[in-house]
């Protein structure tokens, strides 16, 4: 037999926007409908909780252009986290680096570049020189690279994206989506915070050469602090940027705008939108009890659960009255128990419609208790049982 209980949440909570329509909540919250930018794909998606908030063609296959240097980076942070890679370690740069064409960081064939450097003209200066040095130096080629790559893309599940090179380059069947840009700009964000401060940087000089951040909003704009441009004629003028307000950070994808100007002016406008109508909460950090229930047969009378990962939401402002917590839980409950088995969920409401869902699990484990205290939990529940009542 499951208990359920059901009730209202002084604090925020999310709610799903369609790009499409204005909601209006029984509160008379209203939420105007979101721009339409001139653009052939966009979201816009908070980074804590993951709703995209704004949305068109968002799983469309697009060239990226050197939004691909994203994964890239992200590759080379993340080898360095593990502690595979050291940022002063010498990368050698080999011909085909030195070689490539479009954007540069202007290394030279023969030298040693430190591996830090490299990520910084990869992220700041978008080359692609840069690139092919560290896909060479992390995984041997930029071949196995590129496998590397679509590994995490499948990790990560983006459905929609198939990398062929380190840079985005033009090349047959190398794609992604504005919805999988957001996906891996969140994991930038999230996975690796102390690299994630090199995309806020305006300029790079290497070689006795400085070069400008290509992402303008980086001066329009305080709040924004990353994260990468892209270009080439069949992609069209694409950015992704991310920026954070009082705590609740946003992200935006843009992809196909016709310059560079409107690529960043398109991507204000999503911003703007979000922080305007939208805020983010988290309702509970994992490991933090919500609920103490009884147990039967057990060493210990009572265990706390709670959810296993930290839950965010986001919700219209000035709607968060009207988020409903419901916790179903079982009514007998017998031990042993274990530290992270489920015993129950969390539902998180707004009027009819569920924003969020979780296990709630053992925070503490219980042991069975002895032979005599068994036997008399087992009489008590019994009769309980029998009568209907409760213990």
């Amino acid at each position: 037999m499951k208990v359920r209980q059901i009730f209202k949440a002084s604090i925020a909570a999310v709610i799903s926007v369609s790009c499409a329509i204005s909601s209006v909540y029984a509160d008379s919250v209203i939420i105007p409908k979101p721009p339409v930018l001139n653009a052939t794909a966009y979201v816009l998606m908070d980074a804590a909780s993951g709703e995209i908030l704004v949305q068109k063609n968002a799983d469309k296959r697009l060239p990226p252009a050197s939004m691909t240097k994203m994964m890239t980076s992200y590759l080379a942070t993340h080898e360095l986290a593990l502690g595979n890679l050291g940022e002063q370690d010498q990368v050698p740069i080999s011909v085909k680096a030195w070689k490539m064409g479009g954007s540069k960081m202007f290394i030279r064939e023969g030298r040693d570049v430190a591996l830090i450097d490299l990520i910084k003209g990869i992220i700041i200066q978008s080359g692609n020189d840069a690139s092919i040095a560290v896909s060479e130096y992390v995984a041997g080629s930029e071949d196995a690279f590129v496998d590397l790559m679509n590994q995490h893309t499948e990790r990560m599940g983006m459905t929609n994206t198939r990398f062929q090179n380190a840079t985005g380059w033009p090349a047959k069947d190398h794609f992604s989506s504005a919805y999988d840009m957001a996906i891996l700009a969140q994991a930038i964000i999230n996975d690796h915070p102390e690299y994630y401060k090199l995309y806020k940087e305006k300029y790079f000089e290497f070689n006795k050469i400085r070069q400008p951040n290509r992402n303008k909003l980086l001066w329009r704009d305080p709040s924004v602090d990353g994260l990468k441009t892209g270009h080439t004629d069949e992609a069209g003028y694409c950015l992704t940027a991310s920026a954070e307000r009082n705590g609740m950070r946003l992200i935006a994808v843009v992809m196909g705008t016709k310059s560079e100007n409107a690529r960043a002016t398109e991507t204000q406008k999503l911003l703007t939108y979000g922080f305007r109508y939208f805020e983010t909460h988290r309702l509970y950090q994992a490991g933090d009890s919500i609920k103490t229930l009884p147990v039967w047969f057990g060493e210990e009378t009572q265990f706390d659960v709670g959810i296993a990962d930290d839950l965010y939401i986001t919700i219209a402002r000035g709607a968060k009255e009207q988020l409903e917590v419901e916790t179903l839980t079982n009514e007998f409950i017998e031990a042993p128990l274990n530290t992270g088995e489920s015993q129950g969920t969390l539902t998180i409401r707004l009027e009819d419609k569920v924003l969020a869902e979780r296990s709630l699990v053992v925070l503490n484990d219980v042991t069975e208790a002895g032979f005599f205290s068994r036997l008399w939990d087992g009489i008590k529940l019994f009769f309980i049982k029998l009568g209907g009542g409760e213990g």
